[in-house]
């Protein structure tokens, strides 16, 4: 899955990128590296990475204006790493456009498993509608749920939250952005709707619903769909 795939590194600390130099090309991945923000944005330009690892703590400009800049022209993944660990960063950050965040330290085999999440949710968007997750099948296209074989019958907003969270595999959604695309602008706040739905998602597709494997919840910023 790697060969072939470029990776733009964002960040000032020289350890840092030497760091990700050596394990992501140990990996397979090709790695281009900018220092600044506008540097950044140049060179995500010029050579179109397949994934961008991006800083927050830049010395020109905040993560947060890189990112909103890129997303002015560009939908390539975007993992940041930042020091930052409070949940209101996250949710910016998330917000904004990030497709994942990790706090520094953070473990290599981490980053390296979330990149991948990030290319296969890339590829994915060109294959044939249809997800599978260990007994779990959703075809998209005729909107039919099934779980070892047999159909589960979700109500209309159920089904539009699980397909929300199939479309981001792997990526954080934040409260905000999943009641902004299943209830509208102006449901943002009633984060209250996505506890009694999602526990009812979890009662039906979850093996053990007081433990989820499948849709996590990331506590403080939002839900997460995983893979095994």
């Amino acid at each position: 899955m790697s060969e072939g795939v470029h990776i733009l590194v964002i960040d000032d600390e020289v350890q840092i990128r030497r760091f990700l130099r050596i394990s992501l090309e140990a990996s397979g991945y090709h790695v281009i590296e900018a220092v600044t923000g506008g540097e950044g944005i140049t060179r995500s330009a010029q050579h179109r990475p397949d994934i961008i690892i991006l800083d927050l703590g830049l010395p020109d400009m905040d993560g947060l204006e890189v990112l909103r800049r890129l997303r002015e022209w560009t939908a390539t993944p975007v993992i940041i790493l930042s020091v930052r660990d409070d949940d209101q960063g996250k949710v910016a950050a998330l917000d904004t456009g990030a497709d994942d965040y990790l706090t520094k330290p953070f473990s290599t085999d981490e980053l390296l498993a979330r990149i991948r999440v990030a290319i296969r949710h890339t590829q994915s968007e060109a294959q044939e509608p249809l997800f599978r997750c260990g007994d779990l099948t959703v075809d998209l296209a005729r909107r039919l749920v099934t779980l070892r074989g047999e159909t589960v019958k979700l109500t209309p907003t159920e089904y539009a939250l699980l397909r929300l969270m199939i479309q981001h595999t792997g990526k954080v959604l934040t409260h905000q952005q999943i009641l902004r695309a299943v209830w509208g602008p102006e449901y943002v706040h009633e984060t209250h709707y996505l506890r009694v739905y999602f526990a009812q998602l979890r009662q039906k597709l979850e093996d053990n619903p007081a433990l989820p494997k499948m849709l996590i919840t990331e506590p403080g910023v939002g839900y997460r769909l995983v893979v095994e």
